[in-house]
């Protein structure tokens, strides 16, 4: 039997092993080829990319930061301080709802110096007078007002309703006309000192003495004292003390004093803690040259004293035309108001009384 037998030589197997490994060689080359041709293309392309992304990216962040920062950085707004007009106005308010009249119109003197046609101002003013009775210089202020016009705006109205209707000057009250309500001494149960029954404080002495003076024509001074009830608790911030001083003018008409008016607490603390009498005194002075201004007399006018304040001395000065006449002092009335309600009065000469009837509150 043949037998067939098959086998490669030496030489054609390391042939073969050979070009098999070229051919790897060559496949791996061009497979790292491609690969490194795709790698380098995906580069290219993301690298313009790059600064776009960025460029887009900032401006939304820009947006989104700097309208914040600019918020933050604009300060708040600082409120307007007020005038040195509105800041005296403001103080006189608060003066008269204490019922410190004196202080108050000094206030408003100040600020009417300052702006002669204020209306506010005078506004304020011409209440004062009303409220401590000097209708007179209250319709001389509510003229003012008139004559500034409709740009007062609210004060021109208030003006000629005043003026028009009015409040009843003492004339109208003597002589019987409608008017505010007063106090009526005649029915109302009073003591000896004009003491009102049931109150909490009363006038024990009111002791006038004039003294001489080479440069005035009168220098009188009140001492004034009041007394609260026994094992009555007082707030001396509501005690109200209203000192008027009277003149005649050419020896027949009765007009509120233009005169110097001054005040000064005898007693250091006039709080009425203890039973003994707190003692103020009141001091009128008239020059003999008779000259006081209008503006002097803001002050002057009445001595509204509030228990701790003090009141400045008011300045003579030059009297207005039309109001020269001959003034010699008449008397006195003072009254006392504690919580606004009266407590007592005292007059001299007491007919002051029915030419001023007191009003049973006082104007807050």
């Amino acid at each position: 039997m043949r037998i067939l037998t098959l086998s490669s030589s030496p030489l054609s197997d390391k042939s073969f092993r050979i070009g098999l490994g070229v051919v790897v060689i060559f496949g791996a080359a061009e497979i790292l080829s491609a690969a490194y041709y795709y790698v380098s293309r995906i580069h290219v392309s993301q690298a313009p990319l790059r600064p776009g992304v960025v460029a887009m990216r900032t401006p939304s962040v820009s947006l989104a930061i700097v309208p914040p920062s600019a918020n933050e950085a604009l300060p708040p707004a600082a409120p307007a301080a007020p005038s040195v007009i509105d800041r005296l106005l403001e103080e006189a308010t608060a003066l008269r709802a204490r019922g410190d009249t004196a202080n108050a119109l000094a206030r408003l003197q100040e600020a009417s110096e300052r702006d002669p046609k204020n209306a506010k101002v005078l506004e304020e003013t011409a209440k004062i007078y009303e409220s401590i009775q000097n209708f007179d210089r209250s319709n001389e202020t509510w003229r003012k007002i008139q004559e500034i016009g409709p740009s007062a705006g609210a004060s021109f109205e208030l003006a000629a309703t005043r003026l028009k209707l009015g409040v009843p000057t003492p004339a109208a009250v003597e002589s019987g006309l409608p008017g505010p309500s007063r106090l009526d001494l005649g029915t109302s149960r009073t003591d000896a000192n004009g003491t009102l029954e049931g109150s909490n404080l009363g006038i024990t002495e009111v002791t006038a003495t004039e003294t001489p003076d080479a440069d005035a024509e009168t220098n009188l001074t009140l001492r004034i004292g009041v007394k609260k009830r026994p094992n009555a608790a007082i707030d001396h911030t509501k005690v109200k003390i209203q000192v008027y001083f009277y003149d005649t003018v050419d020896d027949k008409d009765v007009k509120l004093t233009d005169a110097e008016v001054t005040y000064e607490w005898l007693t250091p603390n006039h709080d009425w803690a203890s039973s003994d009498p707190e003692m103020l005194a009141v001091t009128y002075t008239r020059p003999k040259s008779n000259l006081l201004s209008p503006e002097a007399a803001l002050s002057a006018a009445a001595a509204a004293v509030n228990p701790g304040k003090k009141s400045p001395a008011s300045k003579p000065g030059s009297a207005k035309a039309g109001e020269s006449g001959r003034r010699k002092y008449l008397g006195y009335i003072v009254r006392v108001y504690y919580h606004n309600q009266l407590q007592a009065v005292r007059a001299d000469p007491t007919r002051l009384l029915k030419l001023y009837p007191p009003s049973p509150t006082a104007s807050p």
